[in-house]
């Protein structure tokens, strides 16, 4: 059995939610539920609490932070120091055993784990050959237990601590509790936590939204640092044992963004957020006489090739940014995350290089490797992203905001767009001189965004092709792209087959897939030579029978095979392929709601892979 979850590793993500609280009054439990609540999309598998009362009292269930709220109906418990997890499923099933928080055999040690514990194996056989008795199939649950064989040795709690992290290889967000302890013990390496600041009350989580409600005011815990949080204080140090004081940076999303404000699901919110992404990554952009400025890109000598790399969503993002620098004169190069560092990049002349890490999140391990790779070889590197803290604007020598605000559901969209935006402005200030042309189609955008949103047909759409066999999609130079995110996004929240095609490969294997229930988007975005090419693939495609939906311009002449058309505001050409994934993210949106799928939290993935 724990061969078969070792082999899951390897394809699957791994993503957990960790809060805690150290407060000066008893706080409810609800303190917890509430706050596991707005970090359900990092894992919901499972969850738990343990807190501090007159004892160590734990609680975790199988099943979603409903069923957990559930069993504590009635518990009318309260504490000052707390823990509490959603967990998303590596070592082992998601079961009530294997959820966390765990404990040691005497119950006088709570932990709560994000990562992966390489070395488990070798420390579960240390520990049993000391008597101890493990209950779960879970690497976290040596954690307790090594903490808990260290307060054997009479070592206080924050020198048994340190001694357990120091056993572990691997990646970990780490917060424990220890009976007659009245601070929080928390370390990380490779996935996110954050310390939470109050007067009276200091929090731990590993991300933001679960903050929002309590605080502004956050310290990030950097690589190998631990931490002791008490109540209206902590203390930082390295893994050397040297103090260290953390920056504190102050969250401007508010509560409001993290809630669904009426919609039915976070990511239709967040589609239609997306016109007050496109102004909000504009306003720190723009000068009061209308130039662009990035003054967060201190990139001297500009570069004369570029490298992208990202991951999924993020690395849709990379080829279309490099299509866009190449359009705009420099040489750039898009490469997966997961390769970057294992396959030999390009061979480039001179030393003008730049290397462009996409991610949402900051955390995922491809994208952290990608950076070091970058920093061992002494290229100067960039990063886009939507977190504040994250470990890889630390990573890295510049880093790009995106602005999106938060984005709660695991599918990217608005993110995606305010990618798009960002290496738009990247390319006009690496290449050209007078921005105003751009500026003035951007500033335009959020409106035509809106209208798109408002005006769209892919609603209908998906209640006319919900039960189709598969869905294609096509796209050239800058549509490919978009085409192949299309097809991510209905796969990702749908579970329908999709895939995304660049234009003239369809008659070189994939028209032996298409059949008169497999519906085939035509992105006819860009300029005549794009458009002509696509139109060749949808003659190819109406010969065999096949349903077809044109995304093209409104001032431009639909193929007259086409079943459908999605049409697009008289645009410059630059902008509509972003306006086209708006189109398909509604059609994606609304297959998947219309078959009863999990929206936001579609099976199987989480919203950072904070594992390779």
């Amino acid at each position: 059995m724990m061969e078969k979850y070792m082999y899951l590793l390897i394809i699957i993500l791994s993503v957990c939610g960790i809060f805690g609280i150290a407060s000066h009054s008893p706080v409810a439990l609800d303190v917890l539920l509430d706050a596991l609540e707005r970090l359900e999309y990092r894992g919901y598998d499972s969850a738990g609490v343990a807190y501090l009362d007159d004892g160590l009292s734990v609680t975790k269930r199988s099943g979603d932070i409903a069923h957990l709220r559930e069993t504590l109906s009635g518990v009318d418990d309260r504490f000052r120091f707390g823990i509490a997890h959603t967990r998303w499923s590596t070592h082992g099933p998601p079961t009530d055993v294997n959820a966390h928080p765990h404990t040691d055999a005497a119950g006088r040690v709570a932990v709560v784990h994000n990562g992966i514990v390489e070395n488990h194996d070798s420390l579960r056989r240390d520990l049993r050959a000391t008597g101890v008795e493990f209950t779960s199939e879970t690497d976290s649950e040596v954690v307790p237990h090594l903490l808990a064989r260290h307060l054997d040795r009479g070592l206080g709690p924050r020198e048994a601590f340190a001694e357990m992290v120091g056993r572990l290889h691997g990646s970990y967000a780490i917060c424990a509790l220890v009976e007659g302890c009245d601070e929080l013990l928390v370390a990380r390496r490779e996935s996110p936590l954050a310390i939470g600041m109050d007067d009276a009350t200091h929090y731990v989580a590993s991300d933001v939204p679960a903050l929002l409600e309590h605080t502004r005011d956050v310290a990030y815990l950097r690589d190998g640092q631990r931490a002791a949080v008490s109540p209206g204080r902590y203390r930082a140090w390295e893994a050397g044992g040297e103090a260290v004081s953390l920056d504190t940076d102050t969250i401007e999303w508010t509560v409001e963004q993290t809630e669904k404000g009426g919609f039915q699901h976070f990511l239709l919110k967040e589609i239609d957020e997306q016109p007050e992404v496109i102004r909000r990554a504009l306003r720190d952009r723009v000068t009061a006489d209308g130039a662009l400025t990035l003054e967060q890109v201190n990139v001297d000598p500009k570069p004369d090739v570029v490298h992208l790399v990202g991951s999924g969503t993020s690395y849709h993002a990379c080829l279309y940014g490099a299509y866009l620098f190449r359009k705009m004169g420099l040489s750039a190069f898009a490469h997966r995350a997961s390769e970057y560092g294992t396959v030999a990049p390009p061979v480039t002349e001179g030393d003008k290089e730049l290397v462009v890490g996409v991610s949402q999140s900051g955390e995922t391990a491809d994208i952290l490797s990608a950076l070091d790779r970058a920093n061992e070889h002494g290229r100067p590197t960039l990063v886009l992203t939507n977190v504040l803290g994250s470990t890889a604007i630390r990573k890295a020598d510049n880093a790009y905001m995106i602005q999106a605000g938060p984005e709660v559901s695991v599918a990217a969209t608005k993110t995606f767009t305010a990618d798009l935006v960002a290496l738009n402005l990247l390319a006009e200030y690496f290449t050209t001189q007078n921005h105003r042309r751009l500026l003035q189609t951007f500033s335009a955008l959020p409106a035509w965004i809106r209208d798109t949103i408002d005006d769209s047909d892919a609603p209908a759409l998906a209640e006319r092709y919900v039960d189709a066999d598969a869905v294609f999609y096509l796209g050239h130079g800058l549509g490919r792209p978009i085409a192949l995110e299309g097809a991510l996004k209905l796969k990702e929240i749908s579970y329908k087959h999709s895939e995304g095609f660049g234009a003239g490969e369809l008659k070189h294997g994939p028209l032996a897939l298409l059949t008169d229930n497999t519906p085939v988007f035509a992105l006819l975005t860009g300029d005549a030579v794009q458009t002509g090419r696509i139109r060749q693939n949808v003659s190819e495609a109406a010969a065999r029978g096949v349903p077809l939906i044109a995304v093209v311009p409104d001032d431009i002449s639909p193929p007259a095979e086409c079943d459908h058309v999605l049409t697009l505001p008289d645009v410059p050409p630059s902008v509509e392929p972003i306006l086209a994934n708006v189109h398909l993210q509604l059609f994606a949106y609304h297959v998947a709601d219309r078959l009863g799928r999990s929206v936001d939290r579609p099976r199987h993935l989480a919203k950072s892979v904070t594992v390779q």
